[in-house]
């Protein structure tokens, strides 16, 4: 919510758009994203530019893993996760059955739209861009369900 001044039209901050173009236009058949690590000082020197408001250049100073290791670490490092722990505690509730229902939906739509609007921008950008990866899981071995194993533990906390 801090860095909405910041944001772009989406309503997302620009460091998480500007990484997400970096990985759609070089990392989506990266076997691995997001699974393997970017270098440590890699990820340190890009935190601190974004950090102390310095112009970043992805393709120059980045590379594919410490982008997507900086995306993962924004994303846990949020001060809220961006499902925060009363969503949490009511999503789980709302998917213990094992199948599917209607009420299960409407109980779905009802607990994202009592998310903060950065936190739902945010999850919209996301989730499209991660619907993308998937669609590359062919070649980058990222299904769905390997996504969900990445980023679970950073959205939920």
């Amino acid at each position: 919510e801090t860095l909405i001044p910041d944001a772009t039209q989406c309503g997302v901050p620009f460091l998480v758009t500007q990484m997400v173009e970096y990985l759609e236009v070089f990392g989506l058949e990266r076997v691995g994203l997001f699974r393997i690590s970017g270098s440590v000082s890699k990820i340190k020197e890009l935190k601190q530019k974004y950090n102390q408001g310095e112009k970043v250049d992805l393709i120059n100073d980045g590379d594919v893993d410490s982008v997507a290791s900086l995306l993962k670490l924004f994303l846990k490092e949020m001060p809220v996760a961006v499902f925060p722990d009363n969503i949490s505690s009511g999503l789980l509730k709302t998917f213990q059955g094992t199948e599917q229902t209607d009420n299960q939906e409407n109980n779905l739509r009802q607990l994202l739209g009592c998310l903060p609007k950065a936190h739902q921008n945010l999850l919209q950008f996301l989730s499209a861009f991660l619907l993308k990866v998937a669609t590359h899981s062919a070649v980058n071995f990222m299904t769905l369900e390997n996504l969900a194993i990445v980023f679970g533990p950073v959205l939920f906390k």
